[in-house]
């Protein structure tokens, strides 16, 4: 098998009739396999697809064992030389594998990619988790090109090089199996969220290339939307963000940065606190409080990070703040920034 598409899903009945019609519809090709990797699902997700869509391969787990390690367990049953970790909504549009198969094909040195990822609820749009390729700044912010922040902007093709990026987004991560399975996989301690930044920080570490394809195009529901932030959310992020930083920065550069993610950490608390919002203020405090405590079980993968790095900076790090950047000097669009460039 050529490429397995794995949609994890959890009581996501309705988003599987929505959108998996047209990933059956434009996966095309004898060497391509779509699966659903069920996450223990209550709801009738199972039932609808087996009746509605009989050519889907179903991967039935028994719980839900969230996003990283459900995809874990999934990835165990498929035999694929490449998988796509695909979210259950999102559209895909036609001949969307190919330029994907295609450059990694060519570029042995490439462990994984990821199309350009509009907004499927505004299609002129970037979509905010992914863009057109994901970036960090010395701190740990993830920002994509397209994307910095809340500012989102309009697709006009103006990131339609293909380039390298730090990471992909994990709602379309096109990857090589036996890159995946090298490093580790994803890190199931995550749960959800930042786990695929951790998972693409091991893979260029370690010298292996990440790039976003813009000539391949998908369209994402996403979360961004909500005009309010679930607290539960807010400590995922908060939590994983800071456990990612200690498991793959140089000792070096360690405890400096943490010491300043502390004070960012507590003025992101101040300003939920000041809104009114005081479940998300919480849960900022609460995710540092977990990240203490569990930092020590983490220890032996940091080592094991650090001893297999090859390279010693990651050009797609930009060694500045991106909240400096947006904020003081008012960089709303990924080409406005000084250490990135097309």
């Amino acid at each position: 098998m050529k490429v397995s598409v794995v949609i994890l899903n959890w009581n996501g009945c309705d988003m599987l009739r929505t959108f998996l019609p047209s990933v059956i519809q434009y996966s095309e090709g004898k060497e391509v396999e779509i699966c659903v990797a069920d996450n223990g699902s209550t709801d009738d997700s199972v039932t609808m697809i087996q009746q509605e869509f009989p050519s889907v391969r179903m991967i039935l787990l028994e719980q839900n064992h969230g996003f990283a390690d459900g995809y874990n367990l999934a990835l165990r049953q498929v035999d694929a030389e490449y998988v796509v970790l695909l979210n259950s909504d999102v559209e895909v549009t036609e001949h969307w594998l190919k330029p994907m198969i295609a450059y990694l094909d060519k570029h042995p040195e490439v462990a994984a990619c990821q199309p350009k990822i509009r907004s499927q609820r505004q299609k002129e749009f970037f979509e905010y988790a992914g863009a057109a390729g994901g970036f960090i700044d010395k701190y740990g912010y993830p920002f994509c090109r397209g994307r910095i922040m809340g500012a989102v902007e309009k697709d006009e093709g103006q990131y339609d090089t293909v380039i390298p990026v730090f990471w992909a987004t994990g709602a379309a991560l096109f990857i090589r199996r036996m890159d995946y399975l090298d490093v580790g996989g994803l890190d199931g301690r995550f749960f959800a969220h930042m786990e695929e930044i951790d998972l693409c920080w091991r893979l260029r570490s370690r010298g292996r290339g990440i790039v976003c394809i813009p000539q391949s195009v998908v369209y994402h529901v996403g979360g961004a939307t909500l005009k309010k932030e679930n607290p539960r959310k807010t400590f995922l992020n908060f939590r994983n963000n800071l456990v990612m930083l200690y498991k793959n920065l140089p000792q070096e550069e360690l405890n400096k940065v943490m010491r300043i993610r502390t004070c960012l950490d507590y003025v992101a608390a101040l300003t939920f606190f000041l809104k009114g919002d005081w479940d998300n203020a919480r849960a900022v405090i609460r995710a540092r409080d977990e990240y203490k405590r569990i930092c020590p079980s983490f220890s032996s993968l940091r080592e094991e990070n650090l001893r297999k790095k090859t390279l010693n900076l990651i050009p797609e790090q930009i060694k500045s703040s991106i909240l400096w950047q947006f904020y003081a000097r008012g960089c709303k669009r990924f080409s406005q920034l000084s250490d990135l460039k097309e």
